[in-house]
């Protein structure tokens, strides 16, 4: 059975009359589909085309990039789920609405098609004018936005986009589920022991099961057992650089400090890259509610905190390379060089490590063996799918863990959340404690570490100790999430810069040592030029407010110290 939610309530299927009339048009959600006033209309009149449109011509086609904003001015157009041949019918929009979803603004392939329903005209406007549109009317700039990011959330949650057919208990296939989630990706699994469609999806294309797992793309393309980058070049998500270019900046890792740095480096003009070896947002896209982040006083998702920030990076002209795993720093002819995963290797005059860190790994027996299938390291609606419905235990007493509780607590029956100490006040924010204590369906669990994994393939319970009496318990749980500590992501910069004990970038003061004649400044590291920021600099403060103000410093810092002249290698 596909784990694709249903469509929401409301959609054009649902609503469609007889066969012998259109179907009607789809209702606002949420401020998805919004209908533009007549001088929206008029403003938008002046950056772009009028044009007719044949009944069944197709304006966006699944599986390509798009080029154009479209606004419908007559007429109605549907949008379909094209897959095989075969199209389903997702939606239908008439006259004063926008045509398309968040690719059009991320450079992305189109997750489905549009095709008018009847004779029809639009207002084509070109993408790369949507920039100067944005300038003008800030208003309608957001309203485009957050439709858009909603549609693409619509989408998910649809099960639209590209199909991974394999089998659930299969490393590669949950890599491939995992970065399609992790980068907010349309798609559709089929679990190739389970569900029976995928038995005749693979008849239909021929493919053997030794195949597995495979990705099929627009429903006609298919990738066998694809790397992360082969998916990513596939759907639009990679832009790699080119081997000779040199830029002002170049920032490795895309969390909140990262893409700060990003957006206040590329608006002042620096050349920009940014890598990252999974996807935007870093751990702090795994929330699935951040509420104590400045301006944001009903909360917002890590997920669409990182669409919205990367949206703005590119906007000032900030290249984000996706995936784009660092494998070594160097120095070479007065700037830095970082080799990356497929043999890149990137020329850079400054740098700013923002890496991050990763949660630690429980020490318990047969831990590997579960990890691809029942235990997680993030809380996201891809893991809560996973979950099933069952009752799953939660390690930390964090920000981390408290967030993971309160999502997962709205689609399982029973959390378990287990603290080694006696209070949560020691390391979790006061609002997250009062929520779930209001939470009847979490059980917090004081004094409690894990000591065994029991099930065959799949978790089926935990052995935990009361780490004062000794006292031993069995819980029956199908899911295990770990938000214990942190590890940094540095093991690539061994033998350069200066690190801690635990691997930490050392900046500032602490990397003195480091400098005979030069002293670093507040985030830089023992090489002058290379920054840290966020959860990867030692004694940094791990919230996604700081990191994101380390972000932006670390700019400030690099052209204080050398100007803008020298940086950009202007005259």
């Amino acid at each position: 059975m596909s784990e694709a939610a249903s469509e929401p309530a409301g959609s054009a299927e649902e609503q469609s009359p007889p066969a012998t009339a259109l179907p009607l048009e789809t209702p606002d959600l949420h401020g998805a589909f919004p209908r533009l006033s007549e001088s929206q209309l008029e403003m938008l009149s002046a950056y772009g085309d009028r044009r007719p449109v044949a009944p069944e011509e197709v304006l966006l086609a699944e599986g390509e990039r798009s080029s154009h904003l479209y606004v419908v001015l007559r007429g109605r157009f549907g949008v379909f789920e094209d897959y095989g041949g075969r199209r389903r019918l997702i939606r239908v929009h008439g006259p004063r609405r926008f045509l398309g979803e968040l690719s059009l603004l991320t450079g992305q392939v189109e997750f489905v098609t549009v095709a008018a329903l009847e004779a029809a005209e639009v207002l084509a406007v070109p993408a790369q004018r949507l920039r100067e549109l944005a300038a003008r009317d800030a208003g309608f700039a957001d309203q485009l936005l957050r439709a858009l990011l909603i549609r693409r959330s619509l989408l998910i949650g649809s099960g639209a986009g590209f199909r991974i057919i394999g089998s659930r208990t299969s490393p590669d296939t949950q890599r491939l589920r995992s970065f399609a989630a992790r980068n907010r990706l349309p798609h559709r699994f089929f679990d190739i022991e389970q569900d029976p469609a995928a038995e005749s999806i693979l008849r239909q294309f021929g493919i053997s099961p030794r195949d597995l797992p495979i990705v099929i793309i627009a429903g006609h393309e298919v990738l066998r057992a694809p790397s992360n980058a082969e998916l990513a070049e596939a759907t639009g998500l990679s832009r790699r650089p080119g081997q000779r270019d040199l830029f002002d900046l170049l920032v490795v890792g895309a969390g909140p400090s990262g893409l700060a740095a990003a957006v206040y480096g590329a608006s002042e003009g620096l050349r920009t890259l940014v890598l990252d070896s999974v996807a935007t947002g870093g751990q702090a896209a795994t929330s699935s509610r951040i509420e104590n982040y400045l301006g944001f006083p009903a909360g917002i998702s890590g997920a669409e905190l990182a669409d919205r920030a990367a949206i703005q990076a590119e906007k000032f002209g900030a290249q984000i390379t996706i995936p784009g795993e660092a494998r070594s720093l160097r120095r070479a002819d007065g700037h830095y060089a970082i080799s990356t995963q497929g043999d890149l290797e990137v020329a850079a005059r400054s740098v700013i490590i923002a890496t991050g860190a990763r949660y630690r790994k429980l020490d318990v027996a047969r831990l590997a063996e579960f990890e691809m299938t029942s235990v997680y390291y993030a809380a996201t609606r891809f893991e809560a799918q996973q979950c099933a419905s069952e009752p799953v235990a939660i390690v930390g007493g964090g920000n981390s863990a408290g967030q993971a509780a309160v999502f997962l607590a709205q689609s399982v029956p029973q959390v378990y959340l287990l603290v080694r100490h006696a209070d949560l006040r020691r390391d979790m924010s006061q609002y997250l404690i009062d929520q779930i204590s209001a939470i009847p369906t979490i059980e917090v669990r004081y004094h409690t570490e894990v000591r065994e994994l029991l099930g065959e393939q799949t978790l089926s319970g935990l052995v935990v100790q009361d780490n004062r009496t000794g006292k031993r318990d069995r819980l029956t749980v199908r899911a295990l999430f770990v938000f214990i500590g942190a590890t940094p992501c540095t093991v690539w910069l061994a033998g350069t810069i200066q690190l801690d004990q635990d691997g930490f970038v050392l900046t500032g003061e602490g990397a003195a040592a480091a400098q005979v004649d030069v002293r670093p400044q507040l985030l830089e590291s023992s090489w002058p030029g290379v920054f840290a920021v966020g959860d990867v600099r030692s004694g940094s403060v791990k919230r996604v407010a700081s990191a994101v103000g380390e972000g932006a410093m670390a700019v400030h810092l690099i052209e204080a110290q050398f100007g803008p002249e020298a940086i950009t290698g202007s005259s």
